[in-house]
């Protein structure tokens, strides 16, 4: 016969387990409050977190931003690359 003691595991002990990551509703705890990361001007949101050294930042309203100007914003959403033009591509009126 076998002498190990039975191993039972009780699955329903165990709790629920997600990967999901629950974002604030708002980050902003100061006034007036950051642009939220929907709109279009959310990069004036105020600094949370700055690695130059990594190339991103964390914003208030939880938009991460690289040095590339490319944006991840808290719903998953990216945001490509918009660099402004160089001096050499900008045209001059006539």
């Amino acid at each position: 016969m076998n002498d190990m003691p039975s191993r039972r595991t009780d699955t329903t002990a165990i709790p629920h387990v997600t990967t999901e990551r629950k974002i604030p509703s708002t980050m902003c705890q100061h006034q007036p409050p950051c642009p939220p990361a929907e709109s279009a001007d959310r990069e004036s949101a105020r600094l949370v977190a700055h690695h130059p050294e990594q190339g991103w930042s964390l914003l208030c309203n939880g938009v991460l931003l690289f040095e590339d100007t490319g944006e991840l914003l808290p719903d998953g959403q990216i945001i490509a690359p918009h660099r402004p033009l160089g001096t050499g591509q900008v045209m001059t009126a006539a």
